[in-house]
């Protein structure tokens, strides 16, 4: 029973405990604001400091993208990689007795050419065949007959790979019923990019059946990509090695470079603007209607119909760079008119109204005729002797500038072997990510052109070591496989020891020659000795 004055008291107790509990949760409820409050001024203190130094990064002058030319004259950097295409494994000579002779006929300029011999080569190894000294197609784009043995040394060639294969310049006469007979090769054509298992299955059997086989084509017919580091490093070997121009060429060659060299430092570029590259690529537009007829009618005649739309090849980067576009680029990445040129190209289409603008950019130009004027070169300038000196003069350049590395190019082999020659310089001009800023420049849009060129540029490789990403060719980058490190954190990238001359030596059972060291041991070029 509730006593009087009870109800007065609870309600007095319960509005004493409920203005308690409003005073807590008041109380609370300030704290909590001011906790927020907190997190908030945090917040925003935050925000304003990053959008205060974005604004000042945008404000500033764009030092990011700034290149320094002065560290471009001198090699990238090597990150401890040396160039070794030497066997790091176990790599005995090739058997006495062979399964049979292997003739080959390379076809293309000279780039198809030297990547088809180094194929020609490993194809040779994993058949144990008897190589016979590759042919080298007299009805290619050059129309030049010169053939191996007018390009290349030979001797040297088969010297340099004696611990590899079996060399013989030509297929040996048998005797058969008391008569002397030339051995007759079965002919084959090897699908493109073949597996190494085409070979060690058709090929070698039709090399057992018949004693020789001829392949023709050779232009891609071994794929590229083989998980077997050994035969890699033995393309390098061919390539970077055996392949060593005729003393003649290398006169020459030295000769150009010596007088280019009298004045300082200087860059090559490789200018393919000529009426085969442009028809390939369906670059027409730029063109007068008669020039247009020209190219199309190469087209037709020279390349398989295909329906290709000028503003779509130019906005992907399918079109080989103007005269000056490239020189736009070289300005813009911070070369003046004082750089000294050479250029390394055929005959320019479109004459030299493209040449012109670059002209006045670049004034002081040469090409191998006008620094030596020798009979020789002047009567080979179409030819692969032209395109060999060429092609050494852009190898000892100090930088070194193709303008179109497409596929079956003289400038693919070149920048793999410049890598190889110690990471010198080359600028390889992103034409896809180039192409919408030349366009918006056409359009008017020219402010802050430099700037979007420097941007694009600095996202390219001048030449370090880089993982190889398809579709870069192996004979563009033979990294990591034809270089080493003496510090290594992979064991399988250790240079080999320095005595494995000696060893393969020993395993052939003969002498080393006097001139063994121009295989391995120097780790550099021997084209370039």
């Amino acid at each position: 029973m509730r006593r009087p004055g009870d109800g007065a008291m609870l309600k007095r107790g319960v509005g004493a405990h409920h203005r308690h509990h409003l005073r807590q949760q008041f109380s609370g409820g300030i704290k909590g604001l001011f906790g927020r409050l907190s997190i908030a001024v945090i917040i925003l203190v935050i925000c304003t400091v990053s959008l205060l130094s974005t604004v000042k990064s945008n404000n500033q002058p764009a030092s990011r993208s700034e290149i320094n030319v002065e560290t471009l004259w001198g090699t990238a950097a090597s990150g401890g990689w040396r160039p070794s295409s030497a066997p790091r494994s176990e790599w005995p000579p090739p058997p006495k007795e062979s399964n049979g002779f292997l003739r080959v006929r390379c076809n293309g300029g000279l780039n198809q050419q030297r990547s088809a011999i180094c194929n020609a080569v490993l194809a040779a190894r994993i058949m144990n065949a008897t190589l016979v000294l590759p042919e080298l197609d007299a009805n290619s784009f050059w129309h030049d007959d010169s053939g191996f043995r007018g390009i290349y040394d030979v001797e040297h060639f088969i010297s340099a790979l004696r611990f590899d294969v079996k060399i013989v310049e030509s297929i040996p006469e048998i005797r058969k019923n008391g008569k002397t007979k030339k051995m007759k090769a079965f002919q084959l054509r090897p699908p493109r990019d073949a597996p190494i298992s085409w070979y060690t299955t058709v090929a070698l059997q039709k090399m057992k059946e018949h004693g020789a086989i001829y392949l023709t084509p050779f232009s891609h017919r071994l794929a590229e990509e083989i998980d077997n580091p050994e035969y890699q490093r033995l393309r390098c070997r061919v390539n970077y090695h055996a392949l060593r121009f005729k003393p003649n060429i290398m006169k020459l060659s030295n000769s150009i470079v010596s007088k280019l060299r009298a004045d300082g430092q200087f860059m090559s570029i490789h200018l393919r603007f000529e009426m085969d590259m442009l028809a390939f690529a369906g670059c027409v537009d730029i063109f007068t209607p008669a020039e247009q007829k020209i190219l199309m009618k190469y087209r037709k005649e020279n390349f398989a119909e295909k329906k290709l739309v000028y503003s779509e090849r130019r906005a992907i980067g399918k079109c080989p760079l103007t005269p000056e576009e490239v020189g736009l680029i070289l300005r813009a990445m911070g070369f003046d008119n004082s750089t000294r040129i050479y250029l390394a190209a055929g005959e320019l289409f479109g004459g030299e109204r493209f040449m012109k603008p670059f002209r006045s950019m670049f004034p002081r130009l040469k090409n191998h005729s006008t620094v030596d004027s020798s009979e020789e070169l002047v009567e080979n300038t179409r030819g692969l002797i032209g395109s060999a000196v060429d092609y050494m003069v852009c190898l000892l350049s100090d930088i070194f500038m193709p303008t179109y590395d497409g596929p079956s190019n003289f400038a693919n082999n070149l920048i793999g072997h410049r890598l190889y020659y110690g990471f010198r310089t080359t600028i390889r001009p992103d034409r896809k990510a180039l192409a919408p800023v030349f366009i918006e420049r056409e359009k008017g849009q020219t402010t802050d052109f430099k700037e979007a060129v420097r941007r694009v540029m600095l996202e390219t490789n001048f030449g370090g070591p880089h993982k190889r990403v398809p579709p870069e060719s192996f004979y563009t980058n033979s990294w990591p496989e034809c270089f080493c490190q003496m510090s290594p954190q992979n064991p399988a990238d250790k240079c080999p020891p320095d005595n494995v001359l000696e060893v393969l030596d020993s395993q052939l059972g003969s002498e080393v020659s006097s001139d063994s060291d121009t295989l391995i041991t120097s780790n550099l070029t021997s084209v370039a000795d």
